[in-house]
């Protein structure tokens, strides 16, 4: 597998950033409907929000490296009706809106007394806006309903590639996986064959 993609699949940096920020979205999400419900005594009450931001960060580098990326390379044809294809670019459009609006929110609600945002304890990054009236309770609620309509879109998403995979028989989702057009072909004639030739001698043994 190539570093960049080309018009049959996708590059090794391309698959690993679109893993590697959905792991840590879905992680996040979760991470942060647990926080919230930590009592002063938990061990996890200081540690999950801190982790929670700092990833949070990565999260908002990560996306920051996959536009350029994105931008700077071709991509994958398109696969399905012109309507999906439609479909798909206005639901990667929204995911890329709902992540810095996420991040924003996110940002907001750590720096409304004036507290920078600590990045793993290795460095800070500034409060350089706060002190509007309610600034962390309005912000909070804002991110809320960000992050909860970005886990749906993620679900509805992971829902339309297995869509594809298992009922249209296309390659959405293998390309994503490592696999090109041409890999998936030939491993779909083969198990064509395979299929035929169980068929054919199945049919002969009754005979």
């Amino acid at each position: 597998m190539q570093l960049r993609n080309n018009s049959d699949h996708y590059g090794w940096l391309a698959i690993l950033l679109h893993w590697g920020m959905a792991i840590l979205v879905i992680t996040l999400f979760f991470l942060g409907k647990y926080m919230v419900d930590l009592d002063y005594y938990d061990p996890w009450y200081k540690a999950a929000p801190d982790l929670h931001r700092s990833f949070g960060v990565i999260v908002a580098t990560l996306l920051i490296l996959r536009l350029v990326w994105r931008l700077s390379n071709v991509h994958p044809a398109m696969i399905g009706k012109p309507w999906e294809q439609q479909a798909a670019r206005w639901v990667h459009r929204l995911f890329y809106a709902l992540i810095i609006a996420v991040v924003i929110s996110g940002y907001l609600i750590t720096t409304a007394d004036g507290q920078g945002v600590s990045v793993f304890n290795w460095f800070e990054i500034p409060a350089s806006f706060q002190g509007f009236e309610n600034q962390e309770d309005i912000a909070g609620e804002f991110h809320e309903w960000f992050t909860s309509i970005l886990i749906l879109l993620v679900g509805l998403h992971a829902l339309a590639a297995l869509k594809h995979h298992f009922f249209n028989h296309d390659t959405t989702l293998s390309r994503m996986l490592g696999f090109s057009d041409s890999e998936q072909i030939e491993q779909g004639q083969i198990e064509q064959e395979i299929s035929q030739t169980t068929s054919y001698n199945h049919h002969n043994s009754k005979e």
